[in-house]
């Protein structure tokens, strides 16, 4: 099974709403019409935690708005989404990982790409760092960025999850 990284951007009335009725995050994520909107939806497919891993050189955690873009965030309840509860992020937040984002290029991000400390960490999925890997990561890269600038410029919350 693989384990996917998705992100929802949405108004903050609407975080609001399922902070208030953390339940519901399961039907929020998985109606039929929320996965198919690519405006508010974004699937970096296993690229998520080699990209998590390349900006802040941790497996799990890291410092700074980056440590934000993948893994970041702050628990809704308790429920799980695929694997673990989904996590938020504020508009603020949002926008201050944008901002740390659009300052890493692709090939400097791919710079940082070492396979022994990447199996070392245990990321997956296990890359060799060819060139498909690297079009690969970093392509899924720049769509996270360009999903968190627009969630930045309409003033959007975030939700990142893993299924």
């Amino acid at each position: 099974m693989s384990m996917i990284g998705n992100f929802r951007r949405l108004p903050a009335a609407e975080l609001d709403a399922l902070l208030a009725n953390p339940e519901g995050i399961v039907a929020f994520l998985y109606k039929d019409d929320a996965a198919q909107d690519k405006e508010v939806s974004l699937d970096i497919d296993k690229a998520w935690h080699a990209i998590h891993f390349l900006l802040t050189g941790a497996a799990w955690g890291g410092t700074g708005p980056v440590a934000n873009a993948v893994l970041g965030g702050m628990p809704i309840g308790e429920d799980d989404v695929g694997y673990g509860p989904a996590r938020f992020i504020r508009a603020a937040g949002v926008t201050e990982t944008s901002q740390a984002l659009q300052e890493i290029s692709s090939q400097q991000l791919w710079s940082r790409f070492d396979a022994n400390a990447m199996r070392n960490a245990q990321i997956y999925p296990d890359l060799e760092g060819g060139d498909e890997d690297r079009d690969y990561v970093c392509s899924h890269f720049e769509c996270l960025k360009k999903f968190f600038a627009a969630a930045a410029a309409n003033g959007d919350a975030m939700i990142l999850y893993l299924n």
